[in-house]
């Protein structure tokens, strides 16, 4: 996975982010839609000039997307603007090389180049790959909301990981 560049998403970067995102509404906990997403489901996120907000794909070199990784508004009220949840989906080849860490290394880099203050991410329990990303991207544990999902017949919990900018 090495020879996969890492940018900015454009919106020819759709439709491999859709196909992405929708292999993990149909198999994973990853994220708790339960419908498959059309392809104008990130359109919006790449549209954003915020500052913090940002779309990241790792791309080969046909332009295939592997994965992707975003920052956005964690609530939309002004006392939270200096904070944005983040998430990363791989493609189920590119799992377990390194891409995940590759594109949050990037994607943190330009969110702390941003000024923002805090970044948050909510992993689905249980999830070990992604604690361990989180955890060595400089992420910590601040809690977890018991049962607030319901997918693929039983309850999940989610964790809620946090991250402060390295020099605030």
């Amino acid at each position: 996975m090495n020879h996969l560049e890492i940018r900015s998403a454009t919106p020819q970067d759709l439709p491999g982010m859709t196909r992405i995102y929708n292999d993990a509404v149909d198999h994973t906990v990853a994220t708790f839609d339960v419908e498959r997403r059309g392809d104008d489901h990130y359109a919006e996120r790449l549209g954003s000039t915020r500052p913090g907000d940002h779309v990241l794909v790792a791309v080969d070199a046909a332009g295939a997307v592997h994965g992707y990784a975003f920052s956005g508004t964690y609530r939309p009220r002004a006392a939270y603007d200096g904070t944005r949840e983040v998430s990363v989906y791989l493609a189920e080849d590119a799992r377990g090389q390194g891409l995940g860490r590759r594109l949050y290394d990037e994607l943190l880099a330009r969110v702390d180049a941003d000024g923002v203050h805090t970044c948050l991410a909510v992993i689905a329990q249980p999830n070990a790959a992604s604690e361990a990303l989180h955890r060595a991207t400089g992420f910590e544990p601040v809690g977890t909301l018991r049962e607030v999902g319901h997918k693929f017949g039983h309850w999940v919990d989610t964790a809620f990981w946090q991250r402060m900018r390295p020099d605030a």
